[in-house]
């Protein structure tokens, strides 16, 4: 009987033990939440300084450092498209200080390459998407081309002999003009160039029938009339384009994309950070001076939370892989 009792104390006091360890857990998880950011926090861009992606960082990082009265270090981690960086972020502490600012690479990527060291679905938490725009289908300012009928009329009536560039294979512009031809059954020649400078220097020198690319990067040869816009991959029209059709205007279903910026935190990394980063960042890009310096960019604000912006990568995925698999692209 003493020692049935022994035992049932034991156990007892085992149990109290246990409980106060998770409740002193809890507290420590707690307070480290509350205490958040208690020190520097580096964005890890996976693109060179300079491109699209970082500058749209860059826009909100002051003020972000402002608002979280800790230090925002920005760190370049470019090459593989981008993939070198966001494996970086995958492997990085799930505690709110290394954050990954990427582009539609990130959903690219997976499919595109060969061999990739990420999950787009296992290994982060989407925090905020924060800028899109969409893809433009475009051709000299020359040509006898007015329309996207009259291009597509043309390019099934001359199969293979039409040719098209982007600013380079496995671009999302690229991915567009793929999947054009996918919806539409036409054959045409893709020219690949090193970026979208080569690419609008092929298009101005007429070497090239059609250019599709990001409006942010062709805003400028649209504006000084040097190109003619025939459709824009975005669900509704662009306000800057207004009298530009949709493809889905123009009977080219379930054919949208556009390239957008966003920012991630290692998978694991507590809702309560995900969700101060994803609130904090949410009201810088409602400001309207931020609003405003997109706009200059060609960029204009997005601002999808975590909820939206999960939902953006899980459609996405699964629409590049089926486009790069019907097109034959691999990147050993």
């Amino acid at each position: 009987m003493f020692k049935s009792a022994w035992k049932e104390f034991c156990i007892a006091r085992l149990i109290t033990t246990l409980l106060v360890i998770a409740a002193c857990a809890s507290f420590m998880v707690g307070n480290a939440h509350a205490t958040y950011p208690d020190r520097p926090i580096t964005i890890i861009v996976c693109f060179p300084a300079g491109g699209g992606t970082d500058v749209q960082v860059r826009l909100i990082s002051t003020e972000l450092s402002q608002a979280l009265g800790k230090p925002v270090i920005i760190e370049n981690r470019g090459g593989a498209g981008g993939s070198i960086g966001i494996a970086v972020v995958a492997r990085a502490p799930a505690d709110g200080y290394t954050l990954l600012a990427c582009s539609s690479s990130f959903v690219v990527d997976p499919s595109l390459y060969a061999h990739i060291a990420y999950d787009p679905f296992k290994d982060f938490a989407p925090v905020m998407a924060i800028g899109a725009s969409p893809n433009v289908f475009t051709v000299p300012a020359d040509s006898k081309i007015r329309t996207m009928q009259e291009f597509i009329a043309s390019a099934k009536a001359n199969p293979g002999k039409t040719n098209w560039t982007s600013p380079g294979i496995g671009t999302t512009p690229q991915l567009s003009g793929e999947l054009l031809k996918a919806k539409t059954g036409i054959d045409m020649l893709h020219i690949p160039y090193a970026g979208a400078g080569p690419a609008m220097t092929a298009v101005l020198a007429g070497q090239v029938d059609m250019y599709v690319a990001n409006y942010g990067s062709v805003s400028s040869l649209l504006n000084g009339s040097k190109v003619r816009p025939l459709a824009v991959t975005s669900k509704q029209r662009w306000p800057d384009l207004p009298s530009v059709p949709t493809l889905d205007e123009l009977g080219i279903k379930n054919a949208e994309s556009d390239n957008w910026a966003g920012i991630l935190a290692p998978a694991g990394t507590p809702k309560p950070i995900v969700d101060q980063l994803a609130r904090t960042i949410g009201a810088i890009l409602a400001r309207d001076d931020i609003r405003e310096k997109y706009a200059k960019i060609g960029l204009p604000v997005v601002a999808e939370g975590p909820d939206a912006f999960r939902a953006r990568i899980a459609r996405e995925v699964p629409l590049y892989k089926q486009v790069i698999e019907q097109a034959g692209l691999k990147i050993k």
